[in-house]
């Protein structure tokens, strides 16, 4: 998306610019918003969102680009790790976060819902492992995996991994005002 840098917002706004958001017009300054949003693709709005494109014009999805596990140097999106996890057969739903690794920097720790009539054994647990290594790649095999009843998540749906990870490295929690209850 194209903005128009050189529209003036009314002038009770004075030192701001009119910018275009989903088909809105939005008033933006130019701080961190300026540099988060627009500068970091010249011309187009940032999202937040990591994709590619193939070479015959399919784009991948890859989750969000703040939502990274860095192993041994690559950056893996949890949402790769997870989408591959969901597409067994065995799996309703998963989150997966980067633990330090003294080794290589980050180690995957993925947290997994299975379907109803599925129960969980360390044999299960071990061929999710490997299919995400077959789905994914080697660099994202999770280190470690758990069964969990429930994930914490916010009122529209969305799993709150910032609430998982602070839980596994016992960390303070932070602001769970928009947690599901």
């Amino acid at each position: 998306m194209n903005r128009n840098k050189s529209q003036s917002c009314s002038s009770r706004e004075e030192g701001w610019k009119r910018g275009w958001n989903a088909q809105n017009p939005l008033c933006f300054s130019q701080g961190s918003f300026q540099e988060t949003y627009w500068d970091t693709i010249e011309g187009v709005y940032f999202a937040g969102d990591a994709a590619t494109m193939d070479s015959d014009g399919y784009t991948r999805i890859q989750g969000r680009v703040d939502d990274v596990i860095k192993v041994s140097g690559h950056r893996l999106g949890s949402m790769e790790i997870e989408s591959s996890l969901v597409s067994h057969p065995a799996v309703a739903e998963a989150a997966a976060i980067g633990k330090p690794d003294e080794v290589k920097g980050e180690r995957i720790k993925v947290f997994v819902i299975l379907k109803n009539g599925v129960e969980p054994s360390d044999g299960l647990a071990k061929e999710l492992k490997q299919y995400v290594r077959t789905v994914v790649g080697p660099l994202a095999m999770p280190d470690e995996l758990e069964f969990v009843p429930s994930l914490p998540k916010t009122r529209s749906g969305k799993i709150m991994r910032r609430v998982i990870r602070a839980k596994e490295l016992g960390e303070p929690i932070g602001d769970v005002s928009t947690l599901e209850t």
